[in-house]
């Protein structure tokens, strides 16, 4: 019997055949999940019931259970809106879940062996869902539609009995005026557009307002640079190229051709919507005390800056900032991110691998053998799933479907976890044309490629699917390769931030793995590594400590001595840009056995004792090396003055005391030279001489 995810007292969960075109096993399922195995008809609650037709003829069994089960999960999603409509008519209070087992696992032409895929859906399903942090924006209808000609006023009449709009036309020519001026109309060229739903500022050239007495077409006043403007909505119909980047993804910027009449009318519509409170996920929760961008001026990290599609993250001194209302969610940030200042929130790190670990520790326990997870999101791949079910031959047996908000939100924690709980492959089903840039997952396979074939798998292990075609899905799949799962699995239980968890992952991936490498070279640019430095250039200054954004690199407060914690490391370069010697170099590698160990020695030295008090301070070599390059060589330390080199090797509190009862005159020293000017100059030149 699989761990209890939630507490199950008074807990029903039906079982539906779809009217007998699949054939779940419902007394298996109430074994592995810890469930009785009612009969039909039962109106006991706490119990897995078998049915065939839930949303119809069957439906009563809802009406007998309503008042009495704590909590009831279905396994349909089909029928979801109908099935809770009749719960809220019941009024049922407790908590329902709908998991789809239909096209993930009956709906196969391999559905006979599905039923370890099926007891890994219904035991995730039934994990509580994590709080979902939100923001609000707010719209008041103001809206800019920005074009060429009549289109862009057609739609201005169109929606102005629904919201507040003003026309601007870029470089009108021959405008026939409306006859009846409804809203504003102006002439101008955006220059910059920045914001989002609500919050839009613009910056015009070429401003100028619409004649009144405009007659067969519109004139203009005279133009001016620089003006200003701000609206809640903008409606782009100039054809041109967007004024946003990844303008599909900034909500309130509504974008079409305006050559297809029906794209400019769905636009429409949609525009209508766009008024009121809107509720909009918190996508990523960020600690700027963790972000690794800068230190002193310096740039280290910059893998968010580089992801990023919308242009939600900027620099902000040593850290960055996201705004949350451009953020459009794609979470590749949380995915490179390699400290886990960026995490993605939808769910957390730590959420999305304990609902990997229920799935692969469920498999397994009811039998099924080398897993295939494929991460999808719900836009592009549920649709694609639900063909493959109706039309073709359905998910293989051993292919599980693992719902994310955005592909590009999963990491390199979430792909080890996934070997480590004993999966044979992983696998990304993307749009062949997708509206998040993939550059994070591109990163994330490169990363992962070049740790799978050290670890004993096959490269094909990790696939990246680019498709819109089911059968080209379906292909992809049973070729990934089988029997690289380990027969002991990983059992840990990932919890705490997401750096924690990422190495947890990774040190539980190798010790379960087909091979077991003490440590794999990584390319440029990975996340982990080690720093070295050549011991002979360094003079323990410790500037390198004090930019290290993670404390990779700390200093020994007792003696001079400089460590390093390999697994803190996330090769950001800010030590090696800081450090004035030149002497540390980075290393691009994962070393499993540096994974929660102490840290190591770089470089120490003997501390020197002041020559007066015997208090340690600084370190020998320093003090020797100033007092080679000072005595007898620098006036304050030569000739009559000689015996102030003593004080090279006196402690602050001893060279203060010492200089101070000697009367030490810092400005005793020999008279310099004249400063030239422009007329000595002048004076020596051999023409002036002549004269003289």
């Amino acid at each position: 019997m699989i761990e209890k995810n939630r507490a199950i007292g008074g807990e029903t969960l039906f079982v539906c055949s779809c009217e007998g075109s699949f054939a779940p096993d419902a007394p298996a399922l109430a074994s592995l999940l810890g469930l009785d195995g009612g009969k039909s008809g039962s109106d006991k609650p706490g119990q897995v019931r078998a049915c065939s037709n839930l949303c119809g003829a069957e439906r009563d069994q809802l009406t007998a259970l309503a008042g009495s089960a704590g909590a009831i999960t279905i396994a349909c999603r089909q029928e979801e809106a109908g099935l809770r409509d009749t719960l809220d008519d019941l009024g049922y209070t407790g908590n329902t879940s709908f998991i789809d087992i239909r096209n993930a696992a009956g709906w196969s032409s391999e559905a006979a062996m599905a039923g370890p895929k099926i007891a890994a859906l219904l035991a995730a399903g039934r994990m509580a869902p994590p709080a979902l942090p939100f923001i609000t924006l707010d719209s008041k209808g103001v809206t800019l539609i920005y074009g060429r000609d009549e289109v862009a006023i057609e739609a201005g009449r169109k929606l102005a009995d629904a919201l507040d709009v003003t026309v601007m036309l870029q470089a009108p020519k021959a405008v026939t005026p409306p006859a009846r001026r409804d809203f504003p109309i102006v002439s101008g060229r955006i220059r910059a557009a920045k914001g989002w739903l609500g919050n839009f500022e613009l910056t015009v050239d070429d401003f100028a307002l619409a004649a009144a007495a405009s007659r067969a077409s519109l004139t203009f006043g005279p133009p001016r640079n620089g003006a200003t403007s701000l609206c809640d909505i903008i409606i782009d119909l100039t054809g041109d190229a967007p004024l946003i980047a990844a303008d599909a993804l900034r909500d309130g910027y509504l974008r079409v051709d305006p050559r297809d009449p029906l794209a400019v009318e769905r636009l429409i519509a949609k525009a209508r919507d766009l008024t009121g409170t809107f509720d909009k996920p918190k996508y990523i929760d960020f600690k700027p005390d963790l972000c690794a961008h800068s230190r002193s001026k310096i740039t280290g990290c910059t893998r968010c800056l580089d992801v990023c599609p919308t242009g939600a993250i900027t620099p902000a001194g040593d850290h960055v900032v996201i705004d949350p209302n451009i953020c459009a969610g794609c979470g590749g940030c949380a995915s490179v991110c390699p400290t886990g200042a960026a995490a993605y929130a939808l769910p957390a790190a730590d959420m999305l691998m304990k609902r990997l670990r229920m799935l692969l520790r469920t498999y397994a326990q009811a039998g099924g053998k080398n897993a295939i997870l494929l991460f999808h999101d719900t836009d592009h791949g549920e649709p694609l799933i639900d063909a493959l079910a109706r039309f073709g031959d359905g998910l293989p047996a051993r292919v599980i479907p693992v719902a994310v908000n955005e592909v590009t939100q999963v990491g390199i924690e979430q792909v080890a976890a996934s070997f480590a709980y004993g999966a044979a492959g992983v696998a990304f089903l993307i749009a062949a044309k997708p509206k998040h840039d993939t550059l994070p997952l591109h990163r994330l396979a490169d990363l992962a490629a070049a740790l799978l074939p050290g670890l004993g798998y096959a490269a094909e292990a990790l696939a990246r699917i680019e498709t819109d075609d089911p059968d080209a899905l379906l292909t992809v799949l049973r070729a990934m390769p089988a029997g690289a799962a380990p027969s002991q699995p990983a059992a840990f239980m990932p919890a705490g931030a997401k750096r924690q968890v990422m190495m947890l992952a990774l040190r539980e991936w190798q010790a379960h793995a087909p091979q077991k490498p003490e440590r794999i070279a990584l390319p440029k640019g990975a996340p982990f590594g080690a720093v070295s430095i050549k011991a002979e250039g360094c003079t323990l200054c410790l500037a390198c400590v004090s930019t290290c954004p993670v404390s990779a690199l700390t200093a020994n407060p007792e003696r001079p001595e400089l460590r390093f914690q390999e697994d803190l490391c996330v090769q950001c370069g800010l030590c090696q840009s800081t450090c004035p010697e030149k002497v540390i170099s980075l290393e691009p590698r994962l070393d499993f056995t540096q994974i929660n160990t102490a840290p190591v020695t770089l470089k120490e030295e003997e501390p020197y004792a002041c020559d007066n008090c015997g208090k340690l301070f600084g370190t020998k070599s320093t003090i020797e090396t100033i007092k080679g390059k000072l005595g007898g060589k620098h006036w304050m330390f030569s000739g009559p003055n000689a015996d102030r080199l003593k004080l090279i090797g006196y402690c602050d509190d001893c060279r203060i005391e010492a200089a101070t009862l000697g009367g030490f005159d810092p400005y005793a020293g020999p008279e310099r030279p004249r400063v030239r000017t422009t007329e000595d100059y002048f004076r020596e030149r051999p023409e002036d001489s002549e004269k003289n």
